[in-house]
């Protein structure tokens, strides 16, 4: 006897979108090359096709932030493009796959030359020098003991000199710009004719003095909203349809979902969907969202559990098991716009995307 088709909710990713979002940052920054940042499996959206779509889209440079992301990533999209791992890695782990580590550290530069220089060849690498963020990257002292003695990157060669800017999505915050003079002085100092990376998706929108020889914009690629607080320059990737397994009829008084947090206020129609928090569905949702069917803006009522949320259809006669309530799209549903509801971030909302959609590509 044939299995039943699951019921699921449908994922799907605009690959067409994202290569466009490629080509306007590219036609933004035109005196420097534009890469591809599809860390986090692209950021939930499956850096397998997104890898491709941006490779036949014109992008040769990839950044991911895993050895394990990258040797898959070279799988996807084949040789020839870069692809830098953001991380960094062990001196030859990469194995065949081609992999340009990013050095973070003094450590990381003095294990790589010294490879280098016993294998009789320059390795190949980027050069990250930390100008405010305090994470990852060469600090203030490590700068000054390089740039007091470059011969601690003899055996390197330096591909890119980067930083990574901490408030670009903020234009008026004055680190912006201490970052672009930290940047370009320690530079000065470095071995001269290094390429510069500094912008990431945020920092393109900043203005020609955050321009370089490689940007590297993530977020804005993959939908989200690199200028917060004004329009959105970039298209939307994403669509999530979620089925409808029942309809109910709740008399007022009567509470939904976990907590008893609802209850209605008059006769309602519920709709319960196959959907929740382990699909990337947040929790923090709860009592904050709304759904769309057939162009009708349905509330979400009760708390979002681990696989079903339930929505007020009562306004929604035409919704019924088998129908599909629309869960991130356009109209007020995109990434940003939950992130806003949820109290976090449109990354958040993308990277959480569970694995139990079924995802559709949608090319060119």
């Amino acid at each position: 006897m044939p299995r039943p088709t699951p019921i699921e909710a449908r994922l799907t990713i605009d690959l067409a979108a994202i290569a466009a979002n490629w080509r306007l940052l590219r036609d933004l920054h035109p005196k420097g090359a534009v890469a591809g940042v599809v860390k986090a499996d692209a950021y939930g959206l499956g850096a397998a096709r997104v890898g491709p779509a941006l490779r036949d889209a014109g992008c040769r440079h990839f950044f991911v932030a895993h050895l394990a992301e990258g040797v898959a990533l070279r799988e996807a999209i084949g040789p020839g493009p870069v692809i830098a791992v953001l991380n960094g890695f062990v001196p030859d782990a990469d194995g065949d796959a081609g992999l340009l580590p990013v050095l973070n550290g003094l450590p990381d530069v003095e294990a790589h030359a010294a490879a280098a220089r016993k294998r009789g060849r320059a390795a190949p690498a980027i050069l990250h020098l930390d100008t405010g963020m305090s994470r990852l990257g060469l600090d203030a002292r490590e700068q000054e003991a390089v740039a007091a003695d470059p011969s601690r990157l003899d055996g390197l060669d330096l591909r890119w000199l980067m930083t990574h800017l901490a408030c670009a999505d903020e234009p008026e915050h004055p680190l912006n710009a201490a970052q672009a003079a930290r940047f370009a002085a320690i530079c000065a100092r470095l071995p001269p004719g290094i390429p510069r990376s500094v912008a990431n998706s945020s920092g393109m929108f900043l203005g020609p003095a955050f321009a370089s020889d490689l940007a590297r914009p993530g977020c804005a690629l993959h939908g989200i909203n690199p200028t917060p607080g004004r329009p959105n320059p970039v298209r939307q990737a994403v669509r999530l349809d979620a089925p409808v397994l029942q309809v109910r009829e709740i008399a007022q008084g009567d509470t939904v979902g976990y907590g008893a947090t609802w209850a209605a206020t008059r006769p309602t129609r519920v709709a319960t969907v196959a959907a929740g928090y382990a699909d990337g569905y947040l929790r923090a949702l709860s009592g904050r969202a709304f759904g769309v069917f057939a162009g009708r803006s349905v509330p979400l009522i009760g708390r979002v559990s681990m696989d079903l949320i339930a929505f007020d259809a009562t306004d929604a006669p035409g919704l019924a098991p088998g129908g599909a309530i629309t869960l991130i799209g356009p109209d007020g549903l995109t990434p940003d716009d939950l992130a806003a509801r949820a109290g976090t971030i449109g990354y958040e909302i993308l990277t959480s995307l569970g694995n139990r959609y079924r995802r559709e590509y949608v090319s060119a």
